[in-house]
This record gives C-alpha cells, structure tokens and sequence, in this order.
C-alpha cells in the first residue's frame, strides 16, 4: 500500500464516523509563546483542551506536521542510528472534545488497524496505565475491559506514568493513555523471544504506532490534578512507522516516504545504502547508511519548516534549522565526502512526493531550494574555517605538549570550536584521532553543560495556575473599535521569570488592547478604577487568552475597570502597520510576484519587512518603492475592512494569504486600493494618515532574504528635520557659503590636490628612511634583521618594507608605526627564508599583534596587524628577534 493511500484511508476512516477533516497547522508556531514548533498532534489544539475556544466541530482528525528538536520531546541526536526516529514527522490523529471516550477511541483503532489496514492480529500488543498511587490515580480498568474484549489478554500489557500517562507539559491536561504497539519481526524471532517483552525496550521491529490518550485531569503547577470539567480524546499514529507496517518492511526508511530521497541521495553522491531488508540487523549500521538516513530526515524538516516561514538564524527557531541542516550537511562533508551543495537538490523530490497533500512544499519549492543552497555553501566555509582553527590549536597544543605520549587538546577548545563555530564534535575527534590525537570528553562536556546552565537560568519562567474570578467567561476583543471600554477581571496569574522578573498577567471580559501577533507589537496603556490606575506594560496572546501584563495587581480585584489603549502609540502603529501592506504591493509590483513577505515587525517607532528577493535593492528601486507607497498615500485610500469573511472568498478574490500562517474558515480582508491581504492587526481608516512613507535601510538578514527598515508619520518629521539640522551644521562648518554643494565639491577638489602632495612628500621619506635603515640591518643566524618603529602612515611601512625588502634575498623585517596613535606592524620575510626556514609573516603578525592588544594576516612574506595598545610596540619588536634564534 503506497503512502498516499494509508493517509487517505486513515482519514476517510474517521471521515465515515463523523469527524471533520481539517489541515495541517504549520510547523512553525509564531503565537505560543510556550512552543517553538508543532510537536504533537494536539498543539494546535490546546486551546480546546484548556476551555478557551469553542472547536469548529467535537470531532475532528487530521495529520500534522511535528518536529521534535528541542525541549522535552527532542528526537535528533537518535536520528540516523536508529530506523524509527524522525525530526520532523506526521502524526495522524483524531480527536474528540468532550464528545466520544475510550470505548469509541479503542475499538474504532482497533476496527481500523485489523479491518482496514488488516494488520494481523497477532502481530498487536496493547497497553493500558497501570495506575499511580503517587498521583492517586487508579489502575485503568475501563481501557482493560474494554480491550480484553478485543485482543488475548496475555497481549495486553501493564504500563507505568512514563509509558501510559501522557502530559502536555509541566502543566495544562493530562490523562493515562493506551497504547498499540506493533511486532515486524519474523516468524522465527517472535518463536524465540516473546513481542510481549520487547514492547518499549527500543526495539527496531517492535515499536509503538498508536496512542490514545484519555485527557481527564489538568496538571496544577504544584504538581497536583484535577477532574477536567469535560473528558477529551487525544490520538496520534506515527504515519512513518504505519507505512513501515503494512508495507511489509522493517524500517520506516525502507517505505515510500523515504526511498524516493535515498535513491537521489545515491543519485548524487555514488553512496549505496543498504536496505534493511539485505542487511544484518544484528550488527551496527555502517556510517554511510547512518549519514543518507540522516540527511534524507533532516532535508524534509527544514523544507517544511521553511516553506512555514522559518528561516535559518542563529538565534530561537531559526537556529534550530540551521542546527538540523548543518547536521546533515556535515554527515554528508564527514561520511559521503561530498565537499559541495548538494542537499538542496532534494528539495524537488520531496516536493513532487509530498505536494499534494501538503501544497505549500510545492507552491514554495524554488524558494525553499535556493535557501537551503545559500546555507549549505555558508556551513562548507565554515567547516573550513574550522579545520583551519583546529590546525592551529593543533600546532599551539603540539608545542605546549613533551614529546613522548598522545597528545590531547583541550576539550573547552574542542567545545569552542563547536559553540562558536557550529564545529561538530565528532568531526574533532575524527580529525585529531587521524593526527594521533584526542581531546576531554569529560571537559567538552562540562563546557556544553555550563553553556545549558547558563541559558536555562536566562529563560527560566515560574508560572503559577490560573485565580479565575469569573467563570466560565469568554472574551471578547473589541480593539478594532474602541481603544477604552469597562471591563472586569476575569482571571489572573503570577509569572516569575529570570529575564523580567514577576509580573502579572491579567485576562479581562472584553478588552480594546490588542494583543501581540502578525509582526504588530502588544498594545500598552491603564487599566483605571475609581481608586487606582494600573499600567499595562505589554498585551500578548496565548492559548487564545488575551494576557495583560502588569507589575502589580489592582487592589480590588472585583470592581469595575475601563481599560485604556495608550492611543498615541496605537495610531503610530497602525500608520506603520498599513504602510507595510502599501509597501508589500508596491515590491510585489516594481521587483515582481515572486516576492514574498517573510517576516514584520511594526511598532509606533518604525517598521521592519522581510522578504524573498535573492538582489540587492539597487536605489532607483528604492526610490520606486517610496514613490509607490506616497502615491497611494496622496490618493486618501479608505480602509474597506471585511471581518468575516470566507477564506475560499477572500483568496479567490485575490487576498494575500501568508504562508505559515494559521487560518480559519472565516478570516479578517484588509484593502486599501489594490492592495488586499489577510491581516488582524490595526490599520489607518485612511491612508492619508500616514502622511508620508520613507525607507532608512535595506540589506540582508538570511539566503534569500532581504530586509527594508522604514519610517512614517511623526518618524519621518523628525528624520527630514535631523537631516535639515545636519545641513546646517555642514554650512556653518564650511563658513556659510551661498552655494553648499559647489564648496563641498571645492573641498573635495582641493582635498585630492593635498592628498597627491603628501603622497610624494611620503615617497621622498621613504626613499630617505631607507638609506638610513638599510645600515642599521644586522645579520643574525645568516639572516639579514630589522625590527623598528618609523614615523610614517601604514601604507608608507608597507612601500618602506617593500623597498629595503629589494636589498637582499634573506630578509627578516618588522616595522612598526602609530599613525593617529594607531599601532600597526608590517612584517616583510624574503621569499628565500619563506620557502627556506618556514617562516610565515602571518604567523609572525598573528603572534606579535598581541602585544598591542591586536591581530592581522596575511601572506607568507608580507602581512600585517593593527592594534589598539601603543605602548605595546616596543615589546612586540622586541619580541620579533626570536623567531629567527
């Protein structure tokens, strides 16, 4: 059965009992600030579980994108050593919201997987939550009964919390759950050994597919549980190891969702893999089937995760990218000996295999495939640079060490090249065990823990539950209206965090503060009683909750409030906010349709636009992007807003829909003129009110991508009168002159004529130093020596050195200046004693530089450093003699 095929049944399936049939979210969260990426099935769904939102329908099934990098559910450092992990993976799932329980759960699993997929019987061992009296939670007798009416009961097994009570997190719903485990073994294996006692002891052929979870209880923040008011069911089916199942292998990269990707990988690289089904399971995996695994896994989270609208960075999620990506790239650089870009050819595989039913990968394939490209030539520079660091650590290592006996470098260097240079670990070692090397594991490690430590304490938060004042109590966002309102508190909680302190977090019955998201910042403001004012410091959303951040709760908690939108930074936003909009049109339109926005940021003092274009802007463009937006601005645009509408409408009539983004059946239009996006944020009702558009800044954030800075409204006032302020200054400067632009040309002019004098008057010194410092050269070791500060600018040194470097075939020179008390060193080595002695003018400058506070390179026989420390020069000549002792 082909891949397309499982996931069709297993949603027609749920489709005939019921459920409604809904997308993927992307894998990419932007507005939970608890997770960086989907990694479960339920994780779009939160908000139901936690009684925030009304679900669409009480039955629903999906399958959805999951990446499990970081946090507690991180799956990477097992991918490729083993056939059944995965970065990113589907996770088939269906869920009911206080409809269906565990009867309807188990046996529609059951029906599906022995009637449907016809997986046999005996093959099928389940497990049921054991109980817990630490948690004062039963053994779940429901489930067994339930189950024993299914299957033997010598295949139903007895699981603890670890295995059978599965959590969302530290806190929030939670529930024992029963699991269905698989047994792919042969005949006479299952004869020999039991499937029963291999059930969650990593077995490679006897492996879970199937979780029902029974979500009953939420988890409190003093670690205790309560009764949910509603029962829930939460499921999921690892569709990788079902296709592993009825497709009759015995590793998930041996179905169709993988071999695709290998044979190119084959294709490309002339590297075999071995199926599993010839290899020998019993011994270890050769490093070459270790590496194709990884990078066939690996290429198919990052294209999604970019088609989602995550970049590679170096911070956040971006930076759990491009830690997946260059994983595979560096198995390829180590274990394929592939030395060029090659991953990104993957990219259309994956497209052509998984584009229909995941129509982004497809719609985002050229995009996906050129960043991808950019990243792995930037990591193969890298890798160079490290080996280059490693040499050198290396040799100064080398020196340090006696003779006799391994020599071992650092582990906190070995560390170093991994923190700051992305330089693996393995690959270290591999290079040093080559050079009759190693380093300390135990002191790498304690590095990489010290690193953990420091950054857990920087993120570290303390949430406590939720005090709710007024149950059951659904808020309304009234902000597109009304900037104040009279609310009451409908709940608070406490957040403690090593970042901000303890703040408050306040959820209101209606509220005009909008809340951060869609790259527009939180609103600010008070929330005012007849007593008291509070400050409102910051407005985010979670878990479809609008939180209110303060710094102190209201004394009275139950009166009555009018909340208060600082409307002065609202209005700035919003000019910014719709002058984003006019200026996405306005790129669209003069660099064409293949731009594409892929980040914002507005907020009252400026505006921030990422977006795929792979050119520098040239300024003629600029200036057609300003003049464009103005344009639109000078025709007074109204806002025609539609709030409710259909989002099959709002496409088909041309809406701008962002990819990454999570949408509803119905959804938000903004239009101004031709320009019409999908958006819920704050906009002018005219464009007029944004008086004027100016962009301060363009340039690169990542492959691919290009960033423009703008300003508007009251910004650009300030920038045009700081300019205007500036002028005056550059005439009073110049002594007032009627023509400013003819005496800066004047000065220009006059400047060059001085500029050509002193480079002969250099010349002329040079000339004269040279017969003087040519009689002060000793002969050291058969080696012709100067070391020596001259009065002259850094690129007289280097005409002196070349000079006297004429004199002779065995010259070892170093010359010092401190032109505007800047120090530099020169140092000249004739090419002779270069190729003779091994002397390196780099290695010379790289050392000397550091005794003013400094570094440089350069060629063999001529290089340079420059430093901040003048006092440092005489050591540092000093110094230079013994490199020729």
């Amino acid at each position: 059965m082909k891949s397309q095929d499982v996931r069709k049944q297993f949603l027609d399936f749920f489709a005939s009992k019921g459920h409604l049939i809904v997308p993927s979210a992307p894998i990419v969260l932007k507005d939970d600030p608890t997770l960086m990426f989907n990694n479960s099935g339920m994780a779009q769904f939160k908000e139901y579980f936690l009684g925030n939102a009304t679900p669409k329908s009480n039955r629903i099934a999906d399958t959805q994108k999951c990446l499990r990098v970081s946090g507690k559910h991180n799956d990477l450092e097992d991918v490729g050593f083993d056939t059944y992990h995965h970065t990113m993976f589907e996770m088939l799932g269906n869920w009911s919201f206080g409809d269906y329980f565990k009867k309807e759960a188990i046996t529609w699993a059951w029906e599906l997987l022995t009637e449907v997929y016809k997986i046999p019987k005996e093959n099928l061992y389940v497990s049921v939550f054991e109980g817990s009296a630490e948690e004062n939670v039963p053994f779940d007798q429901e489930a067994w009964d339930i189950w024993k009416e299914l299957i033997s009961e010598d295949r139903i097994i007895l699981g603890n919390k670890k295995d059978n009570f599965w959590e969302m997190g530290d806190q929030g719903p939670c529930g024992p759950c029963s699991e269905i485990h698989v047994d792919l073994r042969t005949a006479e294996e299952k004869a020999a050994v039991s499937g029963k006692s291999l059930v969650n002891n990593d077995h490679p052929q006897v492996v879970e597919i199937w979780n029902n979870v029974f979500m009953e209880f939420n988890r409190k923040a003093d670690g205790s549980l309560e009764k949910l008011p509603a029962k829930h069911v939460d499921t999921g089916m690892g569709f990788e190891r079902l296709c592993m199942a009825l497709q009759g292998v015995t590793s998930n990269y041996d179905t169709d969702v993988f071999t695709p990707l290998i044979e190119k990988v084959s294709q490309i690289t002339g590297a075999k893999y071995t199926s599993n089904e010839v290899a020998n399971v019993s011994e270890p995996q050769d490093k070459t089937n270790i590496a194709i695994r990884v990078i066939v896994d690996h290429v198919r989270a990052v294209a999604f995760a970019i088609a989602d609208g995550q970049l590679p960075s170096n911070t956040g999620a971006g930076y759990v990218i491009r830690r997946i990506l260059r994983r595979a790239i560096r198995y390829g650089f180590t274990f394929l000996d592939i030395k060029e870009p090659f991953i990104n050819q993957l990219v259309a595989v994956l497209a052509n295999q998984m584009g229909e039913f995941f129509p982004e990968i497809k719609l985002q394939e050229t995009f996906v495939t050129n960043v991808i490209r950019e990243e792995e030539a930037s990591f193969l520079r890298t890798l160079d640079q490290g080996l280059q660091l490693l040499d050198k650590v290396i040799a100064d290592t080398k020196k340090a060490l006696p003779s006799e006996g391994l020599g071992r470098i650092s582990g906190a260097k070995a560390f170093e090249l991994y923190d700051t240079f992305g330089f693996p670990k393995d690959l270290t070692a591999l290079i040093l065990k080559e050079k009759g090397m190693s380093f300390s594991d135990a002191e790498f490690d304690t590095s990489m823990q010290a690193q953990k430590a420091r950054s857990r304490a920087a993120s570290e938060v303390s949430t406590e539950d939720w005090s709710v004042l007024i149950p059951g109590n659904v808020e309304t966002f009234v902000g597109y209206d009304q900037t104040e309102n009279e609310v009451k508190i409908t709940r608070i909680r406490k957040v403690d965090s090593k970042k901000d302190g303890v703040l408050y977090q306040i959820v209101l019955n209606n509220t005009p503060f909008y809340p951060e998201g869609g790259g527009q910042v939180g609103d600010k403001g008070t929330l005012v009683s007849a007593n008291e004012s509070i400050e409102i410091i910051d407005t985010k959303k979670e878990n479809n909750l609008i939180l209110h951040f303060t710094k102190q709760l209201p004394e009275n908690l139950e009166a009555n409030f009018v909340a208060k939108a600082d409307t002065n930074l609202r209005t700035l936003t919003s000019r910014n906010h719709s002058a984003t909009h006019l200026m996405h049109q306005a790129l669209r339109s003069i660099l064409g349709t293949h731009v594409e926005q892929k980040g914002s940021l507005v907020n009252p003092n400026y505006l921030r636009f990422d977006f795929s274009h792979f050119a520098k802007m040239t300024e003629t463009e600029l200036k057609e992007v300003e003049d464009f937006v103005n344009a639109r601005i000078q025709e007074q645009l109204t806002l025609i807003e539609r709030r409710n509408i259909p989002f099959a409408q709002a496409v088909e009539e041309g809406a701008m829909a962002l990819f990454g983004e999570k949408y509803g059946d119905h959804v938000r239009a903004i239009k101004f003129g031709e320009s019409m996006e999908l958006c819920g944020g704050i906009h002018v009702k005219n464009t007029a009110e944004i008086w004027h558009f100016k962009i301060v800044s363009e340039g690169a954030v990542a492959a691919g991508i290009r960033r423009i800075e703008a300003i508007t409204s009251d910004a650009v006032k300030d920038f045009y009168s700081a300019q205007e302020n500036t002028l005056s200054e550059v005439k009073i400067a110049l002594k007032n002159p009627q023509d400013i632009l003819k005496a800066v040309h004047s000065m220009q002019e006059e400047n060059i004529k001085l500029s050509k004098q002193i480079e002969a008057l250099i010349k002329d010194k040079v000339k004269a130093l040279k017969e003087t410092l040519k009689n002060e050269i000793q002969e050291i070791n058969g080696v012709q020596f100067l070391a020596k500060q001259v009065e002259l600018n850094p690129e007289g040194a280097k005409d002196l050195a070349y000079e006297l470097g004429a004199l002779g075939t065995n010259l070892f020179l170093v010359l010092a200046t401190a032109d505007e008390d800047k120090p530099m060193l020169t140092c000249y080595i004739s090419k002779e004693l270069v190729n003779d002695k091994k002397l390196n003018a780099g290695a010379v400058v790289r050392e000397l530089g550091k005794f003013i506070q400094g570094g440089g390179g350069g060629q063999p026989f001529f290089a340079t450093a420059g430093g901040k420390n003048v006092s440092g020069i005489p050591a540092a000549l000093e110094k230079a003699i013994e490199f020729i002792k």
